[in-house]
């Protein structure tokens, strides 16, 4: 970014302060005459305002001398009674401004920059009609600029630049027609310029409207300046466009804002406008700019290609067209440029390859192509250029190795090359290691191979950042690295680094960020590391670290967030950890943790999310939990916890997630967890809880699924809970007693029902049901002639749709309860062995966004699934029927990872690796709350081995949404589950089908968003999606069309797992939710 450079306005500067007169000293001055008196008060006025901290005038401004000879105070020269300047610039007065300063009639030059002043401006200001300089720049001024300042009519020098006023500027200012030079940057100045504010000011030379918040077009009237020489309009909203009459202003030399059409500015130096929204194309006027040398137009909306034209300016060392919508190929003759220091063209749309001709440039010192489509090879070039110092080439698609000469010249300071798909080994290291200033390093996100040199040690003592993620590095992390000892940021994630943490780690204590997770990492967590004094972020997760959590880590004061889950952790949790006040974040989730969490964690008072689940915890939950007033969300779930919920989480009002299931926590649900209004999330299943189902809250909408596995709940009849009785006792040897009685009478029960219905059988051919299916304790049995009643004979009215294998009725028993009832052809081999995989699957798998069977209806004649009702239908019609309401951003997120997390489960669930086979919208159903439950198992699969497992299917899944491997060869993984996951991620955010008449011939609908992938997604986003967007849009459509395409890929080695799926999204929908919210009024 280039400033408008601040000439300075002559102007002495005086340094003083102000001394509290006493009251004699009106009297006592000397002099005579009402107008000399009248100053004299509004001079103690203003020092009476006034704090003057230094007390600087407290030696000056005092009674044994006339005002006239106090410092900053200057008078007529005719009779030196007047005052008619006040210069205080540099003094720290620390006050406001007293409105009397209006009554010193013959003051001309006001002077108190950089002086501390406070509150608004005076608008008696505006009765100061011999004025000519007002400085009042630097300060900490609020409010609007008065409209009286229209009535200064003599004023020359209008200087309020670096405050904070706000408002818009006043129309009234098209009264001052002796104006000079106006300064108005730096401050949060909103509206539009007004339409005549320069029709009448022919002598103004300098004009900075800068860094403000003006918006609307720019006013004509400034194109018909005939004295401006620096005009400033940059970091505003301003849009429109540019009056072309600025550009036949011959004076000017420095314009600060955008261009367009043909123009003639022979003296011009400088031209720039960065941060507005200025569209169209770059104006090949400039072309005739022979003296021109900074060019900066970055982060606009400029469209069309590189101007070659700009290869015919001699003199043109800056060049900076970054973020703006620029396509085409970089023109190689910009070579030309011989005299050029700058060259950036980052964030755009150019395609082709780096020009080899850029070798040439021996002067260019920052190169940056970054986040293009660029090919081709990694330019070699780079190595001779003995200027550069800034080589940034990431998020392009660049292919080959890295020269073994990088670095060689030795001035490299920053090398930012991650993102493309740059191969070979790390040797190139060796030679990086001359640039012993080099602070910046990545080569993250490639393909690099092979191991990390011990070279790595040489590199500068000045690298603060070396990114090295997502690449294929193996071997070992080597001690080596530790002599980098001024890195803040080290990230060597997602490798297949097999090694030890080298102890001599303990020496980079300017670590703050430590990302090494989802390597093959193995050991013990080397206690060194709690030497690392102001880490910040330790994440270590998806490892295989084994032994005991170091009791150092509670050394690491300034920690924010561990992450130690998914590892071989073994022993308790050290009690240190939970003294670390800075903490926010604790997840040693999927560990085999034990001991119990001691009443220590209640000191976690910065902390919003803990997960220790599925680790060997047990004991009781600790009280101190409900001092923990920032926590938002906890998941204790899958450990051996017991005894009560405690009352003290009544205090958690800032929880919006808890998850307790799979422990033995034994006793009633407190009601207090329905008065917490944050709590959307709650799942108390599988403990041992009984009584009262509390009413309210998050109850209200609470599904089976967040409570079964508690057979002793009662109420919440919906649900399908048995009725609380009113004697209801609570103890446990009663409720044992209880479900013993009930139980005995449950089993004989059966039994005869069982009898009755074998010798049926035997006597009369007649349909029965088959009950064997998931909480069939709380469903009676239902008969074929019952489902003929509630369908209505299966009528055409109560048809919700028709598949492959069967139809789908809506049906209501006889109890009143909605269902819906999917009857199978029985002419058809393939939808008998579809009723059987989906009660099998059904059976075994339980999850919340799972659908549910509640009962079966079979015999040799007839079959049919009765499956819990889903009243908003399938994720299919909201996507492509109009009618349906329009689903945000937000929803759509919801609703896929509800989809993640049945997957995650069917894959990793339980012993039995469960593939769906059929993964679309349309089998993606709605229920009442809008929560997304999984169905349609009728072609699933099981694997008996590991996931990595393939198996053989013989009933094809659905064109479009099968993978490749699926549809070609017919063998099935957990991976073309995936890949179905993946085409219906990418209908979902374009709202268009895979089938869709656009998509013939080679053209796929992930080739589609590939092409537009990363920066013309805006291209190919739905629609009615627009409006949902955060500010900036890409930090948004980039992750979330990243992750499809990885999901989608056609090789199933290179998508990603479920489980990987689910982290994903749920850091996308966690910053998206922060972005929409920052940007939203306070």
């Amino acid at each position: 970014m280039v400033f408008l450079p601040t000439p300075r306005v002559p102007i002495t500067i005086i340094l003083l302060s102000i001394f509290l007169l006493p009251a004699s000293a009106i009297a006592s001055s000397h002099g005579n005459g009402n107008g000399r008196d009248i100053d004299l008060s509004v001079l103690l006025s203003f020092r009476t305002h006034l704090s003057d901290p230094l007390r600087i005038l407290a030696k000056n401004w005092t009674n044994e001398t006339s005002f006239c000879q106090w410092v900053g105070v200057s008078c007529s020269h005719r009779d030196r009674q007047r005052v008619v300047s006040l210069e205080l610039p540099d003094v720290p007065l620390h006050g406001e401004l007293t409105p009397h300063l209006g009554n010193l009639s013959f003051l001309s030059v006001l002077n108190l920059t950089n002086t501390g002043l406070t509150g608004s401006i005076p608008p008696d200001l505006g009765r100061l009609r011999r004025l000519r300089y007002l400085g009042l720049h630097d300060n900490g001024l609020s409010g609007a600029i008065p409209s009286t300042m229209g009535n200064l009519t003599s004023l020359q020098v209008l200087v309020l630049a670096n405050n904070s006023i706000s408002g818009e500027i006043p129309e009234e200012l098209q009264g001052l027609q002796n104006l000079r030079y106006i300064n108005f940057q730096k401050n949060l100045l909103s509206g539009s310029i007004p339409v005549d504010l320069f029709n009448k000011t022919p002598w103004l030379s300098y004009l900075n409207l800068d860094n403000n918040s003006l918006s609307g077009t720019i006013p004509h009237g400034i194109g018909s300046l005939p004295m401006l020489q620096a005009l400033g309009l940059q970091a505003n909203q301003l849009s429109g466009p540019v009056p072309q009459s600025i550009f036949n202003m011959s004076m000017l030399q420095l314009l600060y804002l955008g261009v367009n059409k043909s123009f003639s500015l022979p003296k011009l130096q400088i031209i720039t406008l960065y941060l507005n929204r200025f569209t169209g194309e770059i104006p090949a006027g400039l072309s005739e700019c022979k003296n021109l040398e900074t060019l900066s137009l970055s982060v606009n909306s400029f469209e069309g290609t590189v101007p070659t034209w700009l290869a015919k300016l001699p003199k043109l060392t800056d060049i900076y067209l970054g973020s703006n919508k620029l396509h085409g190929l970089v023109p190689a003759v910009l070579s030309n440029l011989t005299n050029l220091v700058a060259l950036d063209l980052s964030f755009g749309n150019l395609t082709g390859g780096i020009p080899p001709e850029f070798g040439q440039m021996n002067q260019l010192n920052v190169l940056s192509l970054s986040q293009n489509q660029l090919t081709g090879p990694f330019p070699s070039f780079a190595s001779n250029l003995s200027e550069l110092s800034f080589l940034l080439l990431d998020g392009n698609l660049l292919i080959g190795s890295v020269p073994m000469t990088l670095g060689s010249t030795g001035n490299l300071l920053s090398v930012v090359v991650g993102g493309n798909y740059l191969e070979g080994n790390l040797n190139f290291l060796a030679s990086l290691s001359k640039c012993r200033q080099l602070y910046q390093l990545d080569i993250g996100l490639n393909h690099f191979t092979g191991g990390i040199p011990t070279s790595v040690g040489n590199l500068s003592d000045q690298l603060k950042i070396f990114f090295a993620d997502r690449n294929n590095l193996i071997g070992e992390l080597p001690s080596a690295i530790s002599n980098l000892s001024s890195l803040t940021w080290i990230d060597f994630s997602e490798n297949q680094l097999s090694s030890t943490i080298p102890k001599t780690i303990m020496v980079m204590d300017k670590l703050v960020i430590m990302y090494l997770y989802g390597n093959r990492l193995f050991g013990s967590i080397p206690a060194q590391l709690g030497l690392l004094g102001n880490l910040e972020r330790l994440v270590l997760h998806d490892n295989q670290l084994s032994g005991p959590i170091p009791h150092e880590l509670g050394n690491l004061s300034k920690l924010l967030y561990l992450d130690l889950s998914q590892n071989m952790l073994s022993s308790s949790i050290p009690i240190s950890i939970f003294h670390l006040a800075s903490l926010a974040k604790l997840d040693l989730y999927q560990n085999s943790l034990n001991g119990s969490l001691p009443d220590e964690l209640g000191t976690l008072l910065q902390i919003t999310s803990i997960d220790v689940s599925s680790n060997r915890l047990l004991g009781s939950l600790p009280g101190s939990l409900g001092q923990l007033e920032t926590l938002t969300n906890l998941n204790l779930s899958h450990n051996f916890f017991n005894n009560l919920i405690p009352d003290s989480f009544g205090n958690l009002t800032s929880l919006r997630s808890l998850d307790l299931s799979y422990n033995n926590i034994s006793s009633s649900i407190p009601t207090h967890l329905a008065r917490l209004q944050d709590l959307t999330s709650l799942n108390l299943s599988f403990n041992k809880l009984y009584g009262q189902i509390p009413k309210g809250g998050i109850f209200a909408n609470i599904t089976l699924q967040s409570l079964m596995g508690n057979s002793a709940l009662c109420g919440a009849s919906r649900l399908g809970f048995l009725p609380c009785q009113s004697n209801y006792r609570t103890t446990n040897k009663r409720h044992i007693l209880k479900f013993w009685i009930i139980g005995i009478i449950t089993f004989v029960g059966a039994g005869a029902i069982c009898l009755y219905t074998i010798i049926k059988k035997w006597k009369k051919q007649d349909m029965v049901v088959s009950a064997g299916m998931v909480d069939m304790n709380n469903h009676r049995l239902v008969s074929y002639h019952e489902i003929v009643r509630a369908t209505d004979n299966f009528s055409e009215s109560n048809l919700l749709g028709a598949g492959t294998f069967g139809k789908v009725y809506k049906g209501q028993l006889s109890d009143g309860m909605v269902v819906a009832i999917k009857v199978l052809n029985m002419q058809l081999e393939q939808a008998i062995r579809s009723f059987n995989a989906e009660c099998h699957v059904l059976r075994m798998a339980r999850h919340r966004n799972l659908i549910r069977i509640l009962n079966t209806c079979s015999n040799l004649d007839f079959k049919a699934l009765i499956l819990q009702y889903m009243p908003n239908g399938n994720l299919e019609t909201y996507l492509h029927t109009e009618t349906r309401q329009r689903l945000g951003i937000l929803k759509r997120l919801d609703i896929l990872l509800d989809v993640s997390l049945a997957m995650e489960y069917l894959h990793y669930g339980h012993c039995e690796v469960v593939l769906h086979c059929d993964l679309k919208p349309s089998n993606v159903l709605l229920d009442e709350n809008m929560t997304a439950r999984v169905a349609d198992f009728g072609i699933a699969k099981l694997l008996f081995g590991n996931e990595n497992s393939v198996v053989s299917a013989n009933m094809p899944g659905t064109i479009g949404y099968m993978a490749p491997e699926y549809g070609s060869d017919g063998k099935a993984s957990i991976k073309s589950d995936v890949f179905s996951y993946g085409i219906m991620l990418l209908e979902v955010f374009t709202g268009k089908k895979p089938t869709d008449s656009k998509f013939v011939g080679e053209l796929s609908i992930r080739d589609w968003v590939n092409q537009a992938f990363p920066d013309r997604l805006i291209n190919v986003m739905d629609e009615r999606l627009l409006q949902d967007l955060p500010n900036p849009i890409d930090n948004f459509l980039v992750p979330i069309f990243e992750l499809a395409l990885l999901c989608s890929s056609d090789t199933p080695d290179h998508r990603l797992t479920m489980r990987d799926v689910v982290v994903t999204l749920k850091k996308i929908k966690k910053d998206y939710v922060c972005s929409t919210t920052n940007e939203r009024p306070m």
